[in-house]
């Protein structure tokens, strides 16, 4: 049996514009894409934390920092609103041993942050971003 398991998401990203005249999808900063291993024309589901809207739309490479919602899905959002990007993959049971999704965590500038919730003896360590090491993340904040 195949299940459709949470792939991956970035977590309370901040919507940085609104454009109703593109011709669909969401534009995403390149880093966070690949940190959370979204691939261009991906389907993600989008969570507005803010005014409860859920839609699904398809990602796009933007700038960086960028998380615009473009097209008819500029309506169900205004800049400033937190969002939840997901993206969902079917997996068969032997895969599932030990799984854990692809959790990326950002500021307010829409940079990558160390998962807050996981502490170790000095605070927050890199596992909340699917292992990538505090070096990486460094390189990219």
């Amino acid at each position: 049996m195949r299940r459709t398991m949470m792939k991956s998401k970035i977590h309370r990203a901040r919507v940085t514009g609104a454009d109703l005249n593109y011709v669909g999808s969401i534009s995403l900063d390149p880093a966070l894409m690949e940190l959370a291993d979204i691939l261009e024309w991906e389907k993600v589901a989008v969570l507005d934390i803010d005014n409860g809207a859920r839609f699904e739309t398809y990602a796009i490479v933007g700038g960086p920092g960028e998380v615009t919602l473009n097209g008819a899905a500029a309506r169900l959002v205004q800049p400033g609103d937190r969002v939840i990007v997901i993206t969902y993959a079917d997996y068969e049971a032997a895969e599932l041993e030990g799984f854990a999704p692809t959790i990326v965590h950002v500021d307010d500038r829409n940079r990558p942050v160390p998962d807050p919730t996981v502490t170790g003896p000095d605070g927050p360590i890199a596992r909340g971003l699917g292992g990538v090491p505090r070096s990486v993340l460094a390189e990219l904040t």
